[in-house]
């Protein structure tokens, strides 16, 4: 990037910053927008639930980052590697949890990779160009949705078909770092059929994963990826009360990788990541009541060539998972709701030459009080049967108030668990048959506040979590149950909207304990996850074919542990600020756009020994042809 194009990019950005809105926080809050991951199709207003919704508009302008990038703009997300290379793993941590204690729901279907250690799925299988818009609830979610929603959820809402005919529609775009990126795709609809199928290809040079460290002299070789993935989803509408929505998706990435923090290794050194996901949703509505049928087949594998100290080796890792799930709303009158269902998933894995299996079993049910003159409340409960462990159960109690139109007070207290992975009771090293699930107790309560119809708006969320039964590696004993984490903080997401002009906000502080495997005990830290962070959102709607944002956070100082001389050490705060610009032509069919990322150029590590990208820009253009 010469210093020309730095200084213009740089200049767009900043005046856009006065001018534009973020990707991140062009979330709606308004209190009719219906929630589907509720299971109840429940409105804002009606639930005591924290939840923010990334609008498709968002989504449309998002063409120059990825989903792992987009997630962690939001308030109390932080995806550590969303700014690194992006074959670098990347970590979500939600509200202050792990890793692996959110879960990511692709259609209210649960997703899960059981060959990886934490069972988390992977953000970086999703393309933003498949995606309708996302649905985000804090907070313990386990009685809806069962293991690994400690912290909260993630839905994301694929795009269907189009309207009446056929649309083909797509992407084209290239920027730093030799990047390029293609979308295209198919979506129509006829006399009750409607499908949506799309191809993404993205390829990339990238930078070198592995930070070099001070005093060497040799350069690292740059680590690129290259992915593909196909998605298709169809829509049956067989009569006016019952449809059947198959889906089927497909993705294959290959990404080089270094040895390890600090250390470059072979250039030889990569990672193929495949997944394949099919199933189908189906609904049979009768007015009063309806009944919904998820199925979905997925497996992944993971088969790694790496080195230690430059000798290589090879690690394979591959897993399935099949869920069946079903569900029963009723309307018991016009003021309260019945959801009542059954689930099943089973895990299988591929650990040497082992073929190790497991299952859950859970039922569930809620019950929704709603619009009783100023009184909302849900309340439900899950049982859970474990092929290993045996029973666990969870509930929720989720009441608000609003007390007059602009005001309305929620909490919530609930208990929610993660169930040990395959890798953890069966795997190689360290498995442990008599482990038991992790548990948690979840409190929550806070304010919306909305004036002006909407015009202004404030939400404050203050939450406190104890986890118990944590499972760590010793190294002694291999998996075992030993460990607590408390963790608590407050979410503070004020929104102006003027004229044209958006302004959206946030700040997030978070703090805890918990155990890390450098000291091997709990700690009054948490890795990766600073305890004070904020964003600042602003845009407008130039004319009617300008459209300008821009966005600039900032995370505070935080710890991470240093594996190459396993001490624990701080890392500094850092701000990033990006924008965006799109320019409509064709009557609103094809549109221009401009994406310019930590245009001050930060240099800064989300993890210790991995380098983050410079200043980076992506610059093409979509188009949607009828």
């Amino acid at each position: 990037m010469n210093k020309t194009k730095f200084l213009i990019a740089a200049g767009i950005g900043l005046v856009q910053f006065g001018i534009g809105e973020a990707n991140a926080q062009d979330t709606l809050k308004l209190k009719d927008v219906v929630i589907s991951a509720t299971k109840n199709d429940q409105k804002q207003s009606q639930t005591g639930k924290v939840v923010s919704i990334i609008s498709r508009e968002t989504l449309d302008r998002s063409n120059g980052i990825s989903l792992p990038e987009l997630i962690s703009e939001q308030a109390g997300i932080i995806v550590a590697g969303s700014g690194s290379n992006p074959g670098l793993n990347k970590s979500v941590f939600f509200r202050g949890a792990g890793s692996a204690y959110a879960v990511v729901l692709i259609d209210g279907i649960v997703q899960n990779d059981p060959s990886g250690n934490g069972g988390a799925f992977d953000l970086r299988l999703f393309s933003i160009d498949q995606i309708d818009h996302i649905e985000i609830l804090k907070g313990g979610q386990s009685t809806i949705y069962g293991s690994d929603a400690v912290a909260g959820v993630i839905n994301i809402v694929t795009k269907k078909g189009g309207p009446k005919g056929n649309t083909v529609y797509g992407v084209a775009s290239a920027g730093s770092y030799e990047t390029y990126k293609g979308t295209i795709g198919l979506n129509g609809a006829v006399d009750g059929f409607t499908y949506n199928v799309n191809y993404t290809h993205q390829k990339s040079d990238g930078i070198s994963e592995a930070a070099n460290p001070g005093g060497n002299n040799t350069e690292f070789d740059k680590d690129g990826y290259k992915t593909d993935g196909v998605s298709a989803n169809f829509g049956i509408q067989l009569d006016k009360h019952f449809s059947v929505n198959p889906f089927i998706r497909y993705y294959r990435g290959n990404y080089k990788i270094d040895e390890g923090a600090f250390a470059d290794g072979p250039s030889a050194n990569n990672t193929t990541l495949k997944n394949f996901s099919g199933g189908l949703n189906t609904k049979y509505d009768f007015g009063s009541g309806k009944i919904n049928l998820n199925y979905s087949y997925q497996t992944t594998s993971n088969n790694t060539l790496s080195s230690f100290d430059s000798f290589p080796y090879t690690s394979m890792g591959s897993g399935s998972i099949s869920l069946i799930d079903l569900f029963y709303n009723q309307k018991l009158g016009e003021k309260l709701n019945l959801l009542a269902g059954i689930e099943n998933r089973e895990m299988h894995l591929t650990s040497g030459t082992n073929r190790p299996e497991t299952n859950i079993f859970a039922a569930y049910g809620s019950l929704f009080l709603h619009d009783l003159s100023i009184f909302n409340l849900e309340v439900g409960g899950r049982y859970n049967k474990h092929e290993q462990y045996g029973e666990n159960y969870t509930y929720t109690i989720t009441p608000s108030i609003n007390i007059i139109k602009e005001i309305k007070l929620f909490g919530t207290v609930s208990t929610a668990f993660k169930i040990p992975t395959l890798n953890m009771l069966f795997g190689q090293y360290g498995a442990n048959l008599g482990l038991k699930p992790e548990k948690s107790q979840n409190y929550e309560a806070g304010a919306n506040f909305s004036f002006a119809d909407d015009k202004f708006s404030l939400r404050v969320a203050g939450f406190k979590r104890d986890l118990t039964d944590a499972i760590i590696y010793d190294f002694a004993a291999g998996y075992i149950n030993q460990e607590s984490q408390k963790v608590k903080g407050f979410e503070i997401e004020p929104a102006v909207k003027i004229w044209k002009l958006d302004i959206n906000g946030y700040y997030s502080y978070v703090t805890g304990n918990e155990y890390n495997s450098v000291n091997n005990r709990v700690e009054d830290f948490l890795f990766r996850r600073p305890k004070h962070s904020i964003g600042v959102t602003t845009g407008i709607q130039a004319t009617s074919n300008l459209y300008v944002n821009a966005n600039f956070r900032y995370f505070g100082t935080r710890t991470d542990g240093n594996f190459t001389t396993y001490a624990v050490e701080n890392l500094p705060g850092y701000k990033l600020l990006s924008a965006y610009a799109e320019y409509a032509l064709a009557k609103r069919r094809v549109k221009i756009f401009f994406d310019a990322k930590n245009i001050l150029n930060e240099k800064y590590n989300e993890i210790i020994g991995y380098n983050t990208l410079g200043f980076n820009f992506n610059a093409g253009v979509t188009f949607n042809i009828r």
